[in-house]
């Protein structure tokens, strides 16, 4: 079980964050934070302001974002645009720089196709 910032059984933030969603999209985000927290050298904050949990990487910046909204949540990357596993998976062509994953309550999480994203998010900037 993890024991940061954004795991919702330790973190008064983030259980506000998804309190006024319903209980699917929370548990869902729930799940969707809990992957990206465990990937090696992310760190994740729940921002208030924005109605999110940010990743950063201490080398590479902030790497992506989780945000639950009351019918899906959704996984954007900052510098999506420059990934090149995205294809298929991430929307937001007319984005300038970002790209992002939509998941509704019953998805499967694409763990794999995420990790992979991840690190290679990390490792353009890292």
């Amino acid at each position: 079980m993890l024991t940061s910032a954004v795991d919702p059984v330790y973190s008064s933030d983030f259980a506000t964050l998804i309190a006024p969603l319903p209980a699917a999209v929370g548990e869902l985000t729930a799940r969707l934070v809990a992957l990206i927290a465990a990937h090696p050298g992310l760190a994740g904050k729940v921002m208030n302001g924005w109605k999110s949990v940010n990743f950063r990487h201490a080398v590479a910046g902030h790497v992506c974002s989780v945000f639950p909204q009351v019918d899906r949540v959704t996984l954007y990357f900052e510098h999506g645009r420059l990934l090149e596993h995205g294809d298929g998976l991430l929307a937001g062509d007319g984005l300038k720089k970002g790209r992002y994953l939509r998941l509704v309550p019953g998805d499967d999480i694409p763990v794999d196709r995420i990790g992979i994203l991840l690190s290679e998010a990390i490792a353009l900037f890292a």
